[in-house]
């Protein structure tokens, strides 16, 4: 299959398989205590992590020829990209993008809880819903080009906050140009770790990723 026709297949495979775990993840944090809240969906969601990947691992080592085919593109990496496959995910990326910007600000008047957002008039399932089709479409075009990049949205976001504020209509834009940014920093650094060789960016996001999901974790428990 061309790259392109595989940027494209992939695609479409990442937004069916994403719209499935933000379902899955959605369901499995409304059962924690206290409801729907950040810690319980970072808890679920790194529980599924764990499942999705035993069981990607358990069909690699079955398949010799599926490992061979995309173990690269399993650790994350975005070496040897070019932009055919961008314009192949493009689409899907715009869409989310715009979807997602557009809603800044009741994401800002949901953040300050259901119940209130629900009294100044909003539809929060209908905002919930659009914010999941935004999530699901920028993640799966993202992992189609690069594969699954692990922290970058679990760190972002809580950085940005530190000056932007609780205002989504300025979190969503510096969260992606600081975003940007960060992956940018790791690919530098995974090229310069083990010269002449290359280590795959994905591999290289955890380092920074990991302390900072515990103290994240650390901060909720407190709380």
């Amino acid at each position: 299959m061309a790259e392109g026709g595989f940027a494209e297949c992939v695609c479409g495979v990442c937004d069916g398989g994403g719209a499935i775990a933000a379902i899955t993840v959605y369901s499995l944090g409304s059962l924690g205590r206290g409801g729907l809240t950040p810690l319980n969906l970072t808890i679920a969601g790194a529980a599924l992590t764990a499942l999705v990947s035993s069981l990607t691992t358990g069909i690699l080592i079955l398949s010799q020829r599926t490992l061979e085919e995309i173990r690269f593109w399993l650790a994350g990496s975005v070496a040897g990209r070019d932009m055919d496959l961008v314009v192949q995910v493009l689409p899907y990326l715009a869409v989310g993008l715009v979807l997602g910007l557009a809603m800044g600000k009741q994401l800002t008047t949901l953040s300050l809880g259901e119940e209130i957002a629900q009294g100044l008039g909003q539809n929060t399932l209908w905002i919930k819903a659009m914010a999941a089709v935004s999530v699901v479409l920028l993640a799966g075009g993202s992992v189609a080009i690069a594969g699954p990049i692990g922290f970058v949205g679990l760190i972002v976001p809580h950085i940005v906050r530190f000056w932007a504020g609780a205002d989504y209509r300025w979190i969503l834009p510096y969260s992606a140009i600081v975003g940007a940014i960060l992956l940018l920093l790791a690919d530098i650094g995974a090229r310069l770790i083990i010269q002449p060789q290359e280590l795959p960016v994905g591999i290289v996001m955890p380092l920074l990723g990991a302390p900072f999901f515990i103290q994240l974790t650390r901060s909720q428990v407190k709380r």
